[in-house]
């Protein structure tokens, strides 16, 4: 059955947050530091605007749109004076009040870098929505301070709102590595009307001058090849973000790749840290994805018959292997989903592997060959509606069917929020009589590991930085403030950390001797993508699709 959209629409709100939407606000007194912290939620009425990014092209759905030249009607905007001669002001713009859409703007003096420009997908708080970037707000209003955009690693929540958020802050270079910046490539390609992508590609020796700053870069270890960090360099010292990672490490034991690596510190001047929170309830080390490697490949080894395995498309480095261990084995392997088969395409042009004709046949040839000689890497571990796994399960997949004694292996864990919607789907595969093994089945090889950072590898940066500020980015509040302790434990003092929300302004003193909150805040407010169009500040549609999605859903029970 066809879905159907509703539209943005131009809309009288008041941005302030109302009481039946408390339960979304995590702001508390957990805000430290040596300023003032001050209320940063501006009261003001204000309209709604549209902003038409159609991805379709001219002749896609909503007819022909203007890409980055529609004006922009300024929705919260907020008069926030430039810093102080001499101030280092930090404004994390996405991914502390969530997972996802991370975005980070560093602004020193008359120049201003940004740090990723992610996304996050629709949830039951934004529902008709396709996906939510980073508000741009106080970026658009200084584009012509802005000097560049970095990208730490190619994960959707790090580039996934990369061709949107330039086009309306001025088109500035983009620097990554090699493999990141065939994935913006692949992304850009999606918004052919939008601005042509300033790519440089950098490697973990480069120093690159934006303006007056100077940011160079080291390597770091996670699910996606080509992962860096990002150090700044400042008068006082330097701002340190490892993006996304976990250490190499086995038993507790970095790897002496690892340790030289980061061997960058060891003498170096840390001023500020910003890092992954996602982790940081989990005690221990991170599982070593090596392991993972050593049981799917066992598993491949020793199940006789057609296997099935449902991963995240964006967990290259994992993805190759399977491919790689299934034609060591003898196995052809067939790529479903386009996420899937547009990723894998993107590594082997990087060549980070190079699989061998023949290997990767297509998913109508399947049939073609007997069941132990297969391996099907599929979208869909988390239950998405649409994903190939799912559609296999509620056998409205028309190129592929399941058969009785396929071994279906869910390659990931499960994200809060997903549960029901894999639950479903376990239970239209179980009737299909397939065995399923998932990261938490007893008996079985490991399967998944997260690419994030636990609490030892957490501590164990930490120690190697040696920071003299930290703000904890990349996670809910509540895990902000658990990683605000851990970082305490490990020897910081409390007001040397601030936990942050997005958009909030945090300025180091010109001296570099402290860090304090303004009462100020940079716009917050989300920036949804709804097909055709990117609005912001569209609360109360978004209440009145919550509240139609809470009567249908009421109806359909009755």
């Amino acid at each position: 059955m066809k879905k159907n959209r509703l539209s943005f629409s131009a809309v009288s709100i008041d941005t302030s947050r109302s009481e039946d939407n408390k339960h979304r606000d995590f702001r508390t007194a957990h805000r430290t530091g040596g300023g003032t912290p001050g209320d940063a939620n501006q009261s003001k009425k204000m309209k709604s605007s549209t902003f038409q990014y159609s991805k379709f092209g001219k002749k896609g759905r909503g007819g022909p749109r203007k890409f980055g030249n529609t004006p922009m009607r300024r929705t919260d905007s907020v008069n926030v004076p430039p810093p102080a001669p001499g101030v280092i002001r930090i404004i994390p713009l996405g991914g502390v009040e969530e997972i996802g859409k991370n975005m980070t703007a560093i602004e020193i003096g008359d120049d201003i870098i940004v740090i990723d420009a992610g996304m996050h997908f629709s949830t039951e708080e934004t529902p008709g929505v396709d996906y939510v970037i980073p508000n741009t707000t106080y970026l658009e209003e200084r584009k012509d301070k802005i000097r560049a955009l970095f990208i730490t690693h190619g994960h959707l929540d790090h580039i996934g709102g990369v061709p949107l958020v330039l086009s309306r802050i001025g088109n500035p270079p983009v620097y990554s590595r090699n493999l990141s910046i065939l994935m913006m490539r692949k992304r850009q390609a999606e918004f052919p009307q939008l601005p042509k992508l300033q790519e440089n590609i950098v490697e973990k020796d480069h120093v690159i001058t934006c303006g007056n700053i100077k940011v160079r870069f080291f390597g770091v270890t996670h699910t996606i090849p080509d992962s860096m960090g990002v150090i700044v360099e400042t008068p006082h010292g330097w701002i340190v973000t490892p993006g996304d990672y976990k250490l190499d490490q086995v038993d507790g034991i970095v790897s002496k790749e690892e340790e030289k690596e980061y061997s960058i510190f060891d003498k170096a001047k840390v001023l500020l840290l910003l890092t992954d929170s996602t982790n940081i309830e989990n005690e221990g080390f991170s599982l070593p994805e090596i392991k993972v490697h050593q049981g799917l490949e066992n598993l491949i080894r020793k199940i006789n018959g057609r296997i099935i395995i449902a991963a995240f498309a964006s967990h290259i480095t994992r993805l190759a292997y399977v491919v790689k261990a299934a034609e060591a084995l003898g196995r052809k392997v067939v790529l479903d989903g386009r996420s899937m088969k547009g990723n894998i395409e993107v590594a082997i042009e990087a060549k980070y592997f190079e699989p061998k004709k023949g290997t990767i046949i297509p998913i109508e040839e399947a049939d073609s060959y007997p069941p132990n000689k297969i391996v099907i890497l599929m979208t869909g571990a988390q239950g998405e509606e649409f994903a190939s796994l799912n559609r296999a399960a509620n056998k409205s997949h028309t190129k592929f069917q399941l058969h009785k004694g396929d071994t279906i292996i869910l390659s990931s864990s499960i994200i809060p929020g997903n549960e029901r919607a894999i639950e479903r789907m376990k239970d239209g595969l179980a009737r299909q009589g397939v065995k399923i093994i998932g990261y938490r089945t007893p008996g079985e090889d490991y399967v998944h590991a997260t690419g994030h950072g636990n609490q030892e590898d957490v501590k164990w940066l930490h120690r190697k930085t040696h920071p003299k500020f930290f703000i904890p980015i990349h996670g809910n509040h509540y895990r902000l403030v658990l990683h605000k302790e851990l970082a305490m434990d490990v020897g910081m003092s409390e007001e040397n950390i601030i936990v942050p929300d997005n958009g909030s302004i945090i300025e180091i003193s010109p001296d570099g001797e402290k860090m304090y909150l303004r009462k100020e805040k940079a716009p917050s407010g989300l920036m949804m993508v709804d097909g055709v169009s990117v609005g912001d500040s569209t609360d109360v549609v978004i209440k009145d699709r919550q509240m139609l999605a809470k009567t249908v859903c009421l109806s359909s029970s009755q």
